[in-house]
């Protein structure tokens, strides 16, 4: 689409009841991001309260209507999808407005490719509109749906902002907060505080929606009748709209055991668990009942996939015809609202069990002719865009057209860690479900950990370049970065659960390039280097967090540089360095950075705390930053053992950020003479 044109969604599909709008950039830099919102406006242009506001603070709507989905990763950058559930749309809503902001110094123009495409409740894209030309804006409105008669139409706007989201929100009638506001910034900036019990909110009364001054239309909007002149705007009280949440308790209580030998009784026991059809069969079990029983996590796995906000029952071990052969999937989810069902057929896999074509095919067929909307699969692989973990091919002349999504276990444990550590849930009995959960996923006999194995490419690999005999264009080469990509965002994942913010890795790539041509361009460089290249964007984190496994001399290296201030001395900036390093492990390697090609003075950080005079160029060179590494050994086998490659870089990556990377950003924010946080990865060394 070209900006400004329109369309009906009837003339793109007959099925337009729940869409999906995703909203995607990449980055030269592989730092720039940006957040997602969405208002929903009545006909006067303007939204009802703050409620109709949408963004990183307030994810979903009460009734399903609208529910952000989160980042992911992309070829070429990273992508925020959002479902909307148009038949949930109350009445009143004329108009629904979907934008992007910036945060920061950041504008629009530090990004490329920024896109917005529409698709139907299987996923199937209906229509893109890529927006041109930006430059100093600091939020954007892509697009918007709006009713005409029975109908919803979508126009591409590309309007621009140059005061941010704030800037945005107050056009449409969003009370902003100015204060709350920079008190919010303050704290993110500061981080999590002392650990304590959650405080509950005190109530208050709604008032009246504030009415607004008028302000310019954003966007252009087909002729209706005129807008009421408003009344001079009061100060009202803003209504709480948020309920109190729920989350596990921070501080572990008195054990009353007599020692340590006692184990604490568990919903969910795994420890007898033998076979795999018995781990598949609990694990099922156990997710399936833990989604219907706890609303917010349910939704929070189904909302990607098309399924509405309602009332959610779940089943296993359900016999369904098919000729002389009946089928039993391993579960089935149903959702009703408003007397319309919903309905997924799942089948699950444990350990390392691959997915079966034949079998997925089989439930594809049923679900088309039963008239369920959906199969998910669930595994411990990670989906990789362009890179299907089953090869079926959907038959498109069915009439009644059958999504096929998947999940990861990865996926589950991350969900359910966000909402009982970080988001909350509506009560503790259901924060103790989750707990239960994550227990279970988490035991070594319950084979739901995630991505374990790189592969039966990777000894070869390994091989082949210790012996300098592995060549461009080698498939096993591919595999294993392949698998490399799954680990890289199964990290992301667990990393993110942990502290509770987006842990997305970065594609550096040109700009259209597909994932398999992306993929194979790194399968050359890992059979001319040896090496394996990863970065990792943590929200909160300025700056990108690098990884690097060589596999010719067995070693795990992470990195981030920190570059100097605008002002000052090096021996000053050097000193300051070393202070704020004051807990991070001896072993640190510091590398001075110098302008042009060549290296800087390097040493680790035990010799170079009693003279940092030793990080400044004897030649009088310029200091531009200075690069942390640390190194450690490289698991050799190609499961998840002790002495497995996976769980090295588990420690490595865990290790750097809690030894390195959250002591300095505390320093940095406590001290007035603090070094910028910002921080790269340089993938050349």
């Amino acid at each position: 689409m070209v900006k400004g044109s329109n369309v009906g969604l009837a003339a793109l599909s007959d099925d337009t009841g729940s869409v999906f709008v995703s909203l995607g950039w990449s980055s030269a830099a592989g730092d720039g991001d940006a957040d997602v919102s969405v208002l929903l406006c009545t006909s006067t242009g303007k939204v009802r309260g703050d409620g109709d506001f949408f963004f990183y603070n307030n994810p979903a709507a009460p009734d399903g209507s609208v529910q952000l989905l989160g980042k992911t990763p992309t070829a070429n950058g990273s992508e925020d999808r959002i479902g909307l559930d148009l038949t949930a749309m109350p009445p009143e809503i004329e108009r629904i407005v979907v934008a992007a902001s910036q945060y920061g110094d950041s504008t629009f123009g530090s990004l490329h490719d920024l896109r917005l495409t529409l698709a139907d409740r299987t996923g199937e894209p209906l229509l893109g509109y890529s927006v041109e030309g930006a430059g100093t804006e600091t939020a954007i409105i892509f697009g918007e749906l709006y009713r005409r008669g029975e109908e919803w139409k979508f126009r591409s706007v590309g309007q621009g902002y140059d005061t941010g989201l704030a800037g945005l929100a107050t056009d449409f009638g969003i009370d902003v907060d100015a204060d709350a506001d920079a008190e919010a910034g303050a704290e993110a900036e500061a981080g999590p505080g002392p650990e304590r019990e959650p405080e509950p909110e005190s109530a208050s009364e709604p008032g009246p929606a504030p009415t607004p001054e008028p302000t310019p239309e954003p966007t252009p909007e087909p002729a209706q009748e005129p807008t009421p002149a408003p009344a001079p705007k009061r100060a009202v009280r803003r209504p709480r709209t948020a309920k109190k949440k729920i989350t596990l308790p921070q501080t572990v209580r008195k054990s009353l055991a007599d020692n340590d030998g006692w184990r604490q009784a568990r919903l969910f026991p795994a420890p007898t668990l033998k076979s795999d059809r018995e781990r598949e069969t609990r694990a099922t079990s156990v997710l399936l009942s833990v989604m219907a029983q706890v609303p917010e996590f349910g939704r929070r796995l189904t909302a990607g996939f098309g399924a509405p906000a309602g009332h959610m029952q779940t089943f296993t071990e359900v016999t369904l015809p098919n000729g002389d052969s009946p089928r039993r999937p391993d579960g089935v989810i149903r959702v009703e609202r408003a007397g319309k069902l919903w309905t997924a057929l799942v089948e699950t896999k444990t350990n390392g069990n691959p997915l079966r074509a034949e079998q997925v095919r089989e439930y594809l067929d049923i679900a088309s002719r039963r008239g369920y909307e959906a199969v998910i699969t669930l595994s411990n692989d990670v989906a990789l865009e362009g890179s299907p973990l089953v090869d079926v091919k959907l038959d498109g002349r069915r009439k009644n057209r059958v999504a096929l999504w998947h999940l990861s276990w990865a996926e589950v444990a991350h969900q359910a860690q966000m909402l009982i550590r970080h988001e909350g849930v509506g009560n503790a009995a259901h924060a103790w479900l989750l707990q239960e959960l994550l227990h279970y996923l988490q035991h070594e006999h319950s084979g739901c950990h995630g991505f374990q194995n790189m592969g039966p490419a990777w000894v070869p690999v390994r091989n082949g370049i210790d012996a300098e005999t592995l060549c461009r264009g080698d498939e096993r080469a591919v595999a294993v970065v392949e698998s490399w990509e799954r680990l890289v965002r199964q990290v992301s994942l667990r990393l993110g659960g942990e502290l509770g913010q987006k842990v997305l890795p970065v594609q550096r790539a040109r700009r259209g390039t597909d994932p398999q041509s992306r993929r194979a361009a790194l399968a050359d460089r890992l059979c001319d280097e040896g090496r394996l290249y990863a970065e990792l964007r943590v929200d909160g984190t300025p700056g990108i967090l690098g990884l690097t496994a060589d596999l010719r001399t067995g070693r795990l290296r992470t990195s981030i540089d920190v570059p100097t201030p605008a002002q000052g001395y090096p021996l000053s900036w050097a000193k300051r360095l070393i202070r704020h390093l004051a807990e991070a492990p001896a072993d640190l390697h510091v590398e001075t950075l110098v302008e042009g090609d060549g290296g800087g003075p390097r040493g680790t950080l035990e010799r170079l705390r009693p003279e940092p005079a030793d990080l400044l160029p004897k030649d009088g060179g310029q200091v531009t930053g200075f690069r942390l590494s640390l190194f450690r050994s490289m698991g050799s086998t190609r499961g998840n053992a002790e002495s497995g490659f996976i769980r090295s870089v588990d420690d490595a990556i865990d290790r750097f950020h809690e030894s390195v990377v959250l002591p300095l950003r505390r320093k940095q924010r406590t001290g007035a003479e603090s070094v910028p946080a910002k921080a790269e990865f340089d993938t050349a060394r």
